[in-house]
């Protein structure tokens, strides 16, 4: 059984699941799709062609599904996809697709949007990700899954985040961020390993230090990246090393790194 406020709008064609809940003056455009167990809290707008899975949580005053802050857009049917599981907080800002970059912005299961954080057009989001106090995803930006993005910090647009990534808070990420990195900085460049996140991950010890190795290879040889990249993927039978090598082989903005900076890893 659903609980619906008195002053909640639902137009329509808007189609709800079961056991909902939608808040005090939130508005349910027409063309939306909610999943069972989704609790909406008040003043919440969902627009447009925007399709919600289940048991999310979407807190008070967020935007979802509103047209894309793109001055190529003229009203054709774009969409806006949300998984299941995901806490999105308030005075959160997240856009639909255009028809340039295939009319669809997909977010995956289990992440954590906090408050004002905003995904922009045509973004891929994988699962169990944390987008901490106003993050800031550009239009076209692709995360892996768990990947930890920290406060007040923008992506720039066409960046790719490789997965098990932890970007500090207060950067600004202009280039792609391999898997399993911990990136920092204005302009934000890499800072070693998120070993943090590998070690939840990983209970293998050795696990971690075959990504050690392969990192030092990849940014902190004589060698280019490219050709080490090559060579990895030659003599490792290693997945997350694969993952690794593949991302910086396949890379269009290209990897910020000093191969004079020294790492801090023990």
């Amino acid at each position: 059984m659903n609980k619906i406020h008195q002053t909640a709008i639902i137009e329509k064609g808007a189609k709800l699941g079961d056991n909902i809940c939608i808040g005090a003056f939130s508005i349910i455009e027409k063309n939306v799709i909610i999943g069972d167990g989704t609790i909406i809290d008040s003043h919440s707008v969902i627009a447009g062609y925007t399709t919600i899975g289940k048991n999310n949580h979407i807190f008070s005053h967020a935007s979802i599904g509103t047209i894309p802050q793109d001055l190529k857009y003229d009203g054709e049917k774009v969409e806006l996809i949300i998984g299941d599981n995901n806490k999105i907080r308030e005075y959160t800002l997240f856009n639909p697709g255009t028809k340039g970059g295939g009319s669809i912005t997909k977010l995956g299961d289990n992440n954590l949007f906090m408050a004002y954080t905003h995904i922009a057009h045509d973004v891929i989001l994988g699962n169990n990700c944390i987008l901490a106090n106003v993050a800031t995803l550009a239009g076209h930006v692709e995360l892996g899954d768990n990947v930890v993005i920290g406060g007040l910090t923008p992506i720039h647009q066409f960046c790719k985040i490789g997965s098990n990534v932890m970007i500090a808070g207060g950067s600004v990420v202009t280039q792609d961020i391999p898997p399993f990195c911990l990136a920092q900085g204005n302009r934000a460049v890499l800072r070693g390993l998120n070993l943090n996140g590998l070690r939840r991950k990983f209970k293998n010890r050795d696990e971690i230090d075959e990504l050690k190795r392969a990192y030092k290879s990849l940014f902190e040889s004589s060698k280019t990246i490219s050709d080490t990249a090559k060579e990895l993927l030659q003599t490792s039978t290693n997945s997350n090393i694969h993952e690794l090598a593949n991302f910086v082989l396949n890379t269009k903005r290209g990897i910020p790194f000093n191969r004079k900076q020294e790492t801090k890893e023990k």
